[in-house]
């Protein structure tokens, strides 16, 4: 605990990383600030109600990753998803589009370019999102809406696209000025927001008699085993030793060593969660559209890839397990490694160099791929099982025998809030981890002792120690 305290004390030692925390801190500060600003013409009072009252639906899901802030339709209240959207669309069009491929092929030129072009589609995003979400408000039958018309729906419009693309800029600043994944932290800090309040929650389901001591136990058990399995899966790689042969380049001998290139099981990290999840919530937005609710045959099929529903695990899994093996395609190519490794004189023992060590790379990367998909397919799905169920019974032809025969627990959920879902603690730690060992790096690469214990010192060439 004391060395954890140590490089605490040295991160603020250091002026240019003290610099970065603080404004990453400070941004993070004034993202939560928007928290408190509501957008103009809603009656937060009965909006929040309903949110209450649908907190295990889907709809508990997008407060989630708003930080609570969509249930009071504050001006920040489309969080990040526009922008995580626009990323998968825009990478997706990258595989396909022989010009976009190009132009990310360019360096440094081509990312701006491909970030700018983000931008523009996270504002047309926000634009539909925002404008969905408004007419939904004026037609429903809550009340939600003081003032309905067309004034209403501009201003909403106006006000929750100009949040987005606030947040946004944050994010990048954040990416670029701070410590971390920008994006991730605003997501990070919107979960971590929320966990007093469920908390709190627990303490009150505790005091009233709704829970037991078991029950609260049970539930600290299987997130503390849930983190640690987390953990323990992140760190884990798989290391391809590579073995240099020796050469000589001028006068100096090179190669003759061997090294390990690592491999991890879950190189996408928290990423096709996101973009699974983001891609499952767009279809449920137009479900508020008159003509999806007048159209039995579209209502209906939206309807059956709605949250809880069996179909929509089935395309969860699939989503996750495809953007896992989109996300490490595009992150790392076999057949470069193993050019680069040729050329380099390096090659991987009993593997001949060239197209065999890329396909040697290439099965290597689809079994790890497969698994890493899975597990984050297992923490996704399983807490959401726990908190709202599978509506099983809603199958056609069995529906009636499993409602009457399966365990009113796995069709209806026992009623966890979101904050515990495998989810948002495979975020909460994700981002965790990830921030923490940028801050190590940092601290290392200036010749300071970093968190954990493996992260020693770096001596320098006139070190006698």
């Amino acid at each position: 605990m004391n060395k954890f305290f140590e490089a605490v004390a040295n991160v603020f030692r250091i002026p240019d990383l003290r610099n970065r925390v603080l404004f990453t801190l400070a941004l993070l500060a004034v993202y939560r600030l928007g928290a408190h600003i509501p957008t103009p013409g809603i009656d937060g009072t009965k909006l929040e109600a309903f949110f209450e009252t649908n907190r295990d639906s889907f709809f508990g899901f997008l407060d989630m990753f708003s930080g609570g802030q969509f249930r009071r339709l504050t001006i920040f209240a489309l969080g990040i998803m526009p922008y995580i959207t626009a990323s998968i669309i825009l990478q997706l069009m990258t595989v396909v589009v022989p010009a976009l491929e190009k132009l990310s092929k360019e360096g440094e030129i081509g990312r701006r370019k491909i970030t700018q072009w983000t931008r523009y589609l996270t504002v047309i995003l926000s634009f539909f999102q925002s404008a969905t979400i408004a007419t939904a408000l004026q037609n429903a039958e809550g009340g939600f809406v003081i003032n309905p018309g067309w004034g209403f729906i501009v201003l909403t419009m106006i006000s929750l696209t100009t949040g987005t693309a606030f947040i946004m800029w944050l994010g990048e600043q954040i990416s670029e000025r701070g410590i971390g994944n920008g994006m991730s932290l605003i997501i990070f800090a919107g979960i971590v927001r929320g966990l007093p309040d469920a908390i709190f929650e627990m303490y009150s389901n505790l005091r009233t008699g709704q829970w037991s001591v078991i029950h609260i136990l049970v539930i600290v058990a299987v997130m503390v085993a849930v983190v640690g399995f987390i953990i323990l899966v992140e760190r884990g790689e798989r290391r391809i030793p590579i073995q240099y042969t020796r050469r000589v380049v001028g006068r100096k001998m090179l190669g003759g060593q061997t090294i390990h290139m690592p491999l991890k099981v879950n190189a996408g990290g928290v990423i096709p969660v996101i973009f699974a999840s983001s891609l499952l919530a767009i279809p449920a937005s137009f479900l508020s559209f008159d003509l999806v609710k007048n159209n039995a045959w579209l209502r209906g099929m939206l309807e059956s890839i709605s949250y809880s529903m069996p179909l929509y695990f089935i395309l969860y899994t699939v989503l996750i397990i495809f953007f896992c093996f989109f996300y490490i395609s595009i992150i790392f190519n076999p057949k470069e490694a193993a050019e680069n490794m040729r050329k380099n004189g390096g090659s991987i023992p009993g593997i001949r160099p060239g197209s065999n060590t890329s396909d040697y790379l290439n099965r290597i990367l689809t079994r790890i791929t497969v698994v890493g998909g899975l597990y984050l397919a297992l923490l996704s799905i399983i807490p959401e099982v726990m908190i709202g169920g599978v509506k099983l019974q809603r199958l056609p032809l069995v529906g009636n025998w499993i409602d009457t025969y399966f365990p009113r627990w796995l069709l209806d959920g026992l009623g966890v809030s979101f904050y515990f879902g495998g989810t948002s603690l495979l975020i909460v730690v994700g981002v965790a981890m990830d921030t923490v060992n940028q801050v190590e790096a940092q601290l290392i690469m200036r010749h300071y002792e970093g968190f954990t214990p493996r992260a020693g010192r770096i001596r320098g060439r006139r070190s006698g120690f």
